[in-house]
Protein backbone atom coordinates (compact mmCIF):
# COMPACT_ATOMS: atom_id res chain seq x y z
CA UNK A 1 0.00 0.00 0.00
CA UNK A 2 1.38 3.54 -1.31
CA UNK A 3 2.14 6.17 1.68
CA UNK A 4 -0.97 8.36 0.17
CA UNK A 5 -3.03 5.56 0.68
CA UNK A 6 -2.07 4.82 4.06
CA UNK A 7 -2.41 8.86 4.93
CA UNK A 8 -6.50 8.25 3.38
CA UNK A 9 -7.17 5.10 5.42
CA UNK A 10 -6.14 6.24 8.65
CA UNK A 11 -7.96 10.00 7.89
CA UNK A 12 -10.89 7.66 7.35
CA UNK A 13 -10.46 5.96 10.22
CA UNK A 14 -9.84 9.01 12.62
CA UNK A 15 -13.34 10.29 10.88
CA UNK A 16 -15.09 7.28 11.37
CA UNK A 17 -14.01 7.10 15.38
CA UNK A 18 -15.45 11.12 15.87
CA UNK A 19 -18.48 10.17 14.17
CA UNK A 20 -19.31 7.51 16.26
CA UNK A 21 -18.31 9.10 19.49
CA UNK A 22 -20.26 11.95 18.44
CA UNK A 23 -23.55 10.04 17.69
CA UNK A 24 -23.95 7.66 19.85
CA UNK A 25 -23.54 10.65 22.53
CA UNK A 26 -26.12 12.34 20.57
CA UNK A 27 -28.28 9.58 20.53
CA UNK A 28 -28.07 8.09 23.92
CA UNK A 29 -29.47 5.17 22.79
CA UNK A 30 -32.67 6.08 22.06
CA UNK A 31 -34.07 3.15 19.85
CA UNK A 32 -36.53 0.94 21.79
CA UNK A 33 -36.24 -2.47 22.48
CA UNK A 34 -37.75 -5.28 22.38
CA UNK A 35 -37.14 -5.49 18.43
CA UNK A 36 -38.69 -8.35 16.29
CA UNK A 37 -36.72 -9.36 13.15
CA UNK A 38 -38.19 -11.57 10.41
CA UNK A 39 -35.86 -14.00 9.11
CA UNK A 40 -35.48 -16.94 6.74
CA UNK A 41 -35.62 -19.28 9.51
CA UNK A 42 -38.61 -17.55 11.27
CA UNK A 43 -38.81 -14.70 13.75
CA UNK A 44 -36.10 -13.38 16.80
CA UNK A 45 -36.94 -11.03 19.09
CA UNK A 46 -34.40 -9.30 21.23
CA UNK A 47 -35.60 -7.79 24.59
CA UNK A 48 -33.47 -5.71 25.26
CA UNK A 49 -30.46 -3.75 23.94
CA UNK A 50 -27.28 -6.38 23.74
CA UNK A 51 -23.70 -5.40 25.53
CA UNK A 52 -22.35 -8.42 24.25
CA UNK A 53 -22.53 -9.49 20.62
CA UNK A 54 -21.26 -12.28 18.78
CA UNK A 55 -20.35 -12.43 14.94
CA UNK A 56 -20.88 -15.63 13.18
CA UNK A 57 -20.58 -13.56 9.96
CA UNK A 58 -17.25 -13.93 7.27
CA UNK A 59 -17.67 -10.10 7.14
CA UNK A 60 -19.40 -8.93 9.94
CA UNK A 61 -16.94 -7.69 12.64
CA UNK A 62 -16.07 -4.68 10.46
CA UNK A 63 -19.84 -3.18 10.63
CA UNK A 64 -20.19 -3.98 14.55
CA UNK A 65 -16.95 -2.54 14.63
CA UNK A 66 -18.26 0.68 12.59
CA UNK A 67 -20.66 1.11 15.03
CA UNK A 68 -18.85 1.10 18.15
CA UNK A 69 -19.41 -2.57 18.94
CA UNK A 70 -16.56 -4.65 20.31
CA UNK A 71 -17.93 -8.33 19.31
CA UNK A 72 -17.38 -10.94 21.75
CA UNK A 73 -16.06 -13.58 18.65
CA UNK A 74 -15.34 -12.72 14.79
CA UNK A 75 -15.47 -15.25 12.27
CA UNK A 76 -12.20 -15.84 10.26
CA UNK A 77 -12.93 -15.28 6.68
CA UNK A 78 -9.42 -15.38 5.04
CA UNK A 79 -6.48 -13.35 5.23
CA UNK A 80 -2.97 -13.39 7.32
CA UNK A 81 -3.85 -11.00 9.68
CA UNK A 82 -3.79 -10.64 13.62
CA UNK A 83 -7.20 -11.00 15.18
CA UNK A 84 -8.76 -11.74 11.70
CA UNK A 85 -9.24 -8.50 10.86
CA UNK A 86 -8.58 -6.65 7.93
CA UNK A 87 -6.32 -3.15 8.26
CA UNK A 88 -9.06 -1.30 7.66
CA UNK A 89 -10.50 -2.66 10.62
CA UNK A 90 -7.68 -3.30 12.85
CA UNK A 91 -7.18 -0.34 14.47
CA UNK A 92 -10.71 0.06 15.83
CA UNK A 93 -10.63 -3.61 17.22
CA UNK A 94 -9.85 -3.73 21.21
CA UNK A 95 -9.20 -7.23 23.04
CA UNK A 96 -9.31 -10.67 22.14
CA UNK A 97 -12.38 -11.59 20.92
CA UNK A 98 -12.98 -15.19 20.17
CA UNK A 99 -11.56 -16.33 16.70
CA UNK A 100 -13.74 -18.86 14.80
CA UNK A 101 -12.07 -20.80 12.15
CA UNK A 102 -13.61 -23.25 10.16
CA UNK A 103 -16.81 -25.20 10.92
CA UNK A 104 -18.80 -23.39 13.74
CA UNK A 105 -18.25 -24.50 16.99
CA UNK A 106 -21.18 -23.74 19.00
CA UNK A 107 -19.39 -24.42 22.72
CA UNK A 108 -16.91 -21.76 21.60
CA UNK A 109 -19.29 -18.95 21.13
CA UNK A 110 -21.83 -20.22 24.10
CA UNK A 111 -18.57 -19.29 25.85
CA UNK A 112 -18.35 -15.66 24.77
CA UNK A 113 -22.01 -15.58 26.68
CA UNK A 114 -23.36 -13.32 23.96
CA UNK A 115 -26.82 -11.56 24.13
CA UNK A 116 -27.33 -11.71 20.44
CA UNK A 117 -25.81 -13.45 17.73
CA UNK A 118 -25.46 -11.99 13.84
CA UNK A 119 -25.69 -14.24 11.59
CA UNK A 120 -26.92 -12.07 8.14
CA UNK A 121 -23.71 -12.99 5.71
CA UNK A 122 -23.19 -16.58 7.51
CA UNK A 123 -24.47 -18.95 5.86
CA UNK A 124 -25.60 -20.74 8.75
CA UNK A 125 -28.14 -24.18 8.68
CA UNK A 126 -31.55 -24.83 9.67
CA UNK A 127 -29.73 -27.02 12.34
CA UNK A 128 -26.68 -25.00 13.42
CA UNK A 129 -29.46 -21.74 13.92
CA UNK A 130 -31.33 -24.17 16.23
CA UNK A 131 -28.18 -24.73 17.98
CA UNK A 132 -27.04 -20.82 18.29
CA UNK A 133 -30.58 -20.04 19.41
CA UNK A 134 -29.88 -22.20 22.73
CA UNK A 135 -27.39 -19.45 23.30
CA UNK A 136 -28.42 -16.29 22.37
CA UNK A 137 -31.28 -14.36 19.76
CA UNK A 138 -29.87 -15.01 16.14
CA UNK A 139 -30.29 -12.49 13.55
CA UNK A 140 -30.36 -14.41 9.95
CA UNK A 141 -30.66 -13.41 6.31
CA UNK A 142 -34.30 -12.20 5.64
CA UNK A 143 -36.79 -14.67 3.85
CA UNK A 144 -36.13 -15.25 -0.36
CA UNK A 145 -32.72 -13.46 0.35
CA UNK A 146 -29.84 -15.53 -0.38
CA UNK A 147 -26.91 -16.42 2.06
CA UNK A 148 -24.68 -13.87 0.65
CA UNK A 149 -27.24 -11.76 -1.60
CA UNK A 150 -27.95 -8.82 0.84
CA UNK A 151 -26.97 -5.45 -0.51
CA UNK A 152 -24.43 -3.90 1.59
CA UNK A 153 -26.63 -1.23 2.95
CA UNK A 154 -29.46 -3.31 4.25
CA UNK A 155 -26.65 -5.50 5.65
CA UNK A 156 -25.27 -2.31 7.89
CA UNK A 157 -28.84 -1.40 8.67
CA UNK A 158 -29.89 -4.67 9.89
CA UNK A 159 -26.40 -4.84 12.17
CA UNK A 160 -27.70 -1.74 13.59
CA UNK A 161 -31.49 -2.31 14.13
CA UNK A 162 -30.30 -5.78 16.04
CA UNK A 163 -27.64 -3.81 18.26
CA UNK A 164 -29.89 -0.43 19.47
CA UNK A 165 -27.49 1.19 16.75
CA UNK A 166 -29.94 1.84 14.14
CA UNK A 167 -29.66 5.99 12.84
CA UNK A 168 -26.21 5.73 13.61
CA UNK A 169 -25.70 2.56 10.95
CA UNK A 170 -27.95 4.88 8.67
CA UNK A 171 -26.14 8.13 9.01
CA UNK A 172 -22.94 5.71 7.66
CA UNK A 173 -24.86 3.64 5.45
CA UNK A 174 -25.86 7.75 3.67
CA UNK A 175 -21.84 8.76 4.21
CA UNK A 176 -21.12 5.98 1.81
CA UNK A 177 -23.96 5.79 -0.36
CA UNK A 178 -23.18 9.93 -0.95
CA UNK A 179 -19.31 8.78 -2.39
CA UNK A 180 -20.74 6.15 -4.48
CA UNK A 181 -23.19 8.39 -6.13
CA UNK A 182 -20.41 11.51 -6.04
CA UNK A 183 -18.52 8.91 -8.10
CA UNK A 184 -20.92 8.17 -10.83
CA UNK A 185 -21.17 12.12 -10.95
CA UNK A 186 -17.84 12.68 -11.52
CA UNK A 187 -17.89 10.21 -14.21
CA UNK A 188 -20.81 10.65 -16.10
CA UNK A 189 -19.32 8.98 -18.90
CA UNK A 190 -20.07 5.11 -16.84
CA UNK A 191 -23.77 5.33 -17.11
CA UNK A 192 -24.85 2.55 -19.09
CA UNK A 193 -21.52 0.96 -19.42
CA UNK A 194 -21.09 -2.58 -18.24
CA UNK A 195 -18.98 -3.87 -15.80
CA UNK A 196 -18.10 -7.98 -14.66
CA UNK A 197 -16.20 -9.49 -11.57
CA UNK A 198 -14.05 -11.95 -12.64
CA UNK A 199 -12.09 -14.66 -10.53
CA UNK A 200 -9.94 -17.66 -10.61
CA UNK A 201 -10.39 -20.09 -8.06
CA UNK A 202 -8.85 -23.47 -7.97
CA UNK A 203 -8.78 -24.56 -11.86
CA UNK A 204 -11.54 -22.31 -13.03
CA UNK A 205 -12.57 -19.21 -13.97
CA UNK A 206 -15.85 -17.32 -12.64
CA UNK A 207 -17.78 -14.43 -12.52
CA UNK A 208 -20.00 -12.59 -10.09
CA UNK A 209 -23.73 -12.20 -10.93
CA UNK A 210 -25.81 -8.93 -10.13
CA UNK A 211 -26.78 -11.19 -7.26
CA UNK A 212 -23.82 -10.28 -5.53
CA UNK A 213 -22.67 -7.44 -3.45
CA UNK A 214 -19.48 -6.33 -5.89
CA UNK A 215 -21.60 -5.65 -8.99
CA UNK A 216 -24.59 -3.91 -6.84
CA UNK A 217 -21.80 -1.98 -5.64
CA UNK A 218 -20.90 -0.85 -9.44
CA UNK A 219 -24.58 -0.26 -10.24
CA UNK A 220 -24.88 2.38 -7.81
CA UNK A 221 -21.51 4.14 -9.65
CA UNK A 222 -23.73 3.72 -12.99
CA UNK A 223 -22.14 0.22 -14.51
CA UNK A 224 -24.30 -2.32 -15.16
CA UNK A 225 -23.61 -6.39 -15.15
CA UNK A 226 -23.64 -7.78 -18.87
CA UNK A 227 -27.15 -9.54 -19.60
CA UNK A 228 -24.72 -12.59 -20.75
CA UNK A 229 -24.20 -13.37 -17.31
CA UNK A 230 -27.70 -12.50 -15.86
CA UNK A 231 -28.64 -15.01 -18.30
CA UNK A 232 -26.72 -18.06 -17.53
CA UNK A 233 -27.21 -17.27 -14.14
CA UNK A 234 -29.46 -18.80 -11.87
CA UNK A 235 -32.07 -17.52 -9.36
CA UNK A 236 -30.32 -15.96 -6.27
CA UNK A 237 -26.76 -17.53 -7.70
CA UNK A 238 -24.09 -14.89 -6.69
CA UNK A 239 -21.33 -16.33 -8.48
CA UNK A 240 -20.94 -18.90 -12.03
CA UNK A 241 -17.84 -20.94 -13.11
CA UNK A 242 -16.82 -20.01 -16.39
CA UNK A 243 -14.87 -22.73 -18.67
CA UNK A 244 -11.81 -21.12 -20.18
CA UNK A 245 -13.53 -21.92 -23.53
CA UNK A 246 -16.71 -19.81 -22.87
CA UNK A 247 -14.15 -17.02 -21.28
CA UNK A 248 -16.12 -14.30 -23.17
CA UNK A 249 -19.00 -14.72 -20.59
CA UNK A 250 -16.77 -12.46 -18.81
CA UNK A 251 -16.50 -9.57 -21.71
CA UNK A 252 -17.11 -5.89 -20.51
CA UNK A 253 -16.25 -2.54 -20.58
CA UNK A 254 -14.26 -3.25 -17.98
CA UNK A 255 -13.09 -5.98 -16.97
CA UNK A 256 -12.22 -6.37 -12.77
CA UNK A 257 -10.02 -9.18 -12.21
CA UNK A 258 -10.17 -10.49 -8.58
CA UNK A 259 -6.58 -11.31 -8.88
CA UNK A 260 -5.31 -12.34 -5.37
CA UNK A 261 -2.38 -14.60 -6.19
CA UNK A 262 -3.18 -15.96 -9.54
CA UNK A 263 -3.35 -13.03 -11.65
CA UNK A 264 -0.10 -15.00 -13.64
CA UNK A 265 -3.19 -17.72 -13.96
CA UNK A 266 -5.57 -14.87 -15.14
CA UNK A 267 -3.12 -13.20 -17.43
CA UNK A 268 -2.01 -16.65 -19.06
CA UNK A 269 -5.85 -17.95 -19.99
CA UNK A 270 -5.17 -19.18 -23.59
CA UNK A 271 -8.71 -17.29 -25.10
CA UNK A 272 -7.68 -13.97 -22.72
CA UNK A 273 -5.85 -11.92 -26.06
CA UNK A 274 -9.29 -12.85 -27.89
CA UNK A 275 -11.43 -10.41 -25.01
CA UNK A 276 -12.23 -7.04 -26.48
CA UNK A 277 -11.50 -5.85 -22.83
CA UNK A 278 -7.58 -7.32 -23.07
CA UNK A 279 -7.23 -5.75 -26.90
CA UNK A 280 -8.19 -1.94 -25.41
CA UNK A 281 -6.60 -2.00 -22.21
CA UNK A 282 -9.66 -2.42 -19.90
CA UNK A 283 -8.75 -4.49 -17.57
CA UNK A 284 -8.37 -3.97 -13.98
CA UNK A 285 -6.28 -6.34 -11.68
CA UNK A 286 -6.78 -5.94 -7.78
CA UNK A 287 -4.34 -6.54 -5.81
CA UNK A 288 -4.71 -8.56 -1.94
CA UNK A 289 -6.09 -5.79 -0.33
CA UNK A 290 -8.36 -4.02 -2.70
CA UNK A 291 -10.10 -7.81 -3.66
CA UNK A 292 -10.67 -7.94 0.47
CA UNK A 293 -11.70 -4.30 0.63
CA UNK A 294 -14.33 -5.31 -2.07
CA UNK A 295 -15.42 -8.68 -1.27
CA UNK A 296 -15.64 -7.74 2.75
CA UNK A 297 -18.70 -4.41 1.41
CA UNK A 298 -18.58 -3.21 4.75
CA UNK A 299 -18.95 0.13 6.24
CA UNK A 300 -14.82 0.15 6.85
CA UNK A 301 -13.71 -1.66 4.25
CA UNK A 302 -15.88 0.39 1.12
CA UNK A 303 -14.18 3.82 2.04
CA UNK A 304 -10.79 2.28 0.94
CA UNK A 305 -12.00 0.32 -2.00
CA UNK A 306 -13.74 3.23 -3.46
CA UNK A 307 -10.33 5.11 -3.38
CA UNK A 308 -8.66 3.14 -4.97
CA UNK A 309 -11.11 1.61 -7.48
CA UNK A 310 -12.36 5.15 -8.64
CA UNK A 311 -8.35 6.03 -10.71
CA UNK A 312 -8.29 2.44 -11.82
CA UNK A 313 -11.83 1.98 -13.43
CA UNK A 314 -11.67 5.26 -15.27
CA UNK A 315 -8.27 4.27 -16.20
CA UNK A 316 -9.35 0.87 -17.90
CA UNK A 317 -12.94 2.36 -19.56
CA UNK A 318 -11.34 4.89 -21.75
CA UNK A 319 -11.19 1.89 -23.88
CA UNK A 320 -7.34 3.50 -24.58
CA UNK A 321 -4.78 0.70 -24.75
CA UNK A 322 -2.05 3.24 -24.51
CA UNK A 323 -3.29 4.62 -20.74
CA UNK A 324 -1.91 3.10 -17.74
CA UNK A 325 -4.29 1.33 -14.98
CA UNK A 326 -3.05 2.10 -11.87
CA UNK A 327 -2.09 -0.97 -9.51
Amino acid sequence: MSLKLERKLTSMKYFLMVLISLLLASLSFAQQFPVTIEHKFGTTVIEARPERIASVDFNGADNLLALGIQPVTIRYWYGDFERAVWPWAAELLEGTPEILRGELNVEQIARAEPDVIIAIWSGITPEEYEQLSLIAPVVAVPEGVGDYALPWDELARLAGRATGREDLAEAQVAAVRAELEAIATRNPEWAGQTASVAYYFGETPGVYTREDIRPQLLAVMGLTTPEAITEVAELGQFAIDVSQERLDLVEADVLIWLADDNRERIENLALRPSLTAFQEGREVFADNLLVGAFSHGSLLSLPYALTRLEPMIAAAIDGDPTTTVPE
